[in-house]
């Protein structure tokens, strides 16, 4: 079994990982200066909005008359937003 350990880069044995949950729930919403749960309601603020701007997208491609300027100002919106969150260079 050493001499397996051997054969692997000094890179891949000296360097411990962080833990799978860490990495999967925490590493990105600290990246951007937020708690799991202050991350998580930002997005989902973020995901509802798309999709209510996206079923308007459908129903005006049905009904043009209905929605003209729904999809372009959810857009900008949610641009000025990540703009304000410093997520998005200008």
């Amino acid at each position: 079994m050493e001499a397996g350990l051997r054969s692997l880069p000094p890179s891949a044995v000296a360097r411990p990982r962080r833990p799978l949950l860490e990495r999967a729930f925490l590493e990105h919403p600290r990246g951007l200066g937020e708690s799991y749960w202050q991350h998580q309601q930002r997005a989902l603020g973020f995901g509802t909005e798309m999709i209510v701007g996206g079923i308007a997208c459908v129903i005006h491609a049905l009904v043009p008359a209905l929605f003209e300027r729904t999809a372009s100002t959810t857009v900008v919106r949610l641009t000025e937003r990540m703009r304000a969150t410093h997520r998005l260079s200008r």
